[in-house]
């Protein structure tokens, strides 16, 4: 991997706080037209996107699950719809891969990203009725986008760094 992309993968992080700008629809637009780029199984393409900028619905979605919060602050949530007869067995896996390239447009655009997990299975399905995400589409996950704010002082109590490659890859040569 080449250096400048090398660096952008390793310095994309989870941004939970966000500033009260608005977010340009042309950078939302630009974000989704690199995440609609994203490769799936069989060119199949098994996801669909919700753009809220609704105050009053990204709160209503804050609350589902603890994982949401954040998106009560966020200018802007991006809903990711996934057919899973569409998707197969792969729809999550290349659901996943459409949001890692969603976030990544992002952080090169200067916005911040955060993806929320509506858990459990119930705060998935009012998500997708909130949203008006009808069958056979689900949203299990979002993407909270916005300017990045200053994190409150403290310590996080979420580990950071990462962990070295010797202990994340094994080797297997004939």
């Amino acid at each position: 991997m080449g250096e400048p992309l090398r660096a952008e993968v390793a310095s994309l992080r989870a941004t939970r706080w966000f500033a009260d700008t608005p977010v340009p629809t042309r950078e939302i637009v630009r974000a989704l037209e690199a995440a609609r780029w994203t490769g799936s199984a069989r060119n199949r393409q098994p996801w669909r996107f919700v753009v809220v900028r609704d105050g009053a619905l990204r709160e209503r979605l804050s609350l589902l699950g603890g994982y949401a919060a954040h998106l009560a602050t966020a200018p802007v949530a991006v809903l990711l719809a996934v057919d899973h007869a569409t998707g197969g067995e792969d729809a999550e896996f290349d659901a996943g891969r459409a949001a890692q390239s969603l976030m990544l447009a992002a952080h090169g655009l200067g916005l911040g990203s955060c993806p929320v997990s509506f858990f459990p299975a119930s705060n998935a399905e009012q998500a997708g009725r909130l949203a008006g995400v009808e069958a056979p589409w689900k949203v299990r996950t979002a993407i909270a986008l916005g300017y990045p704010a200053r994190a409150p002082r403290g310590r996080s109590a979420i580990p950071s760094g990462r962990l070295p490659l010797d202990r994340l890859v094994r080797w297997i040569d004939s």
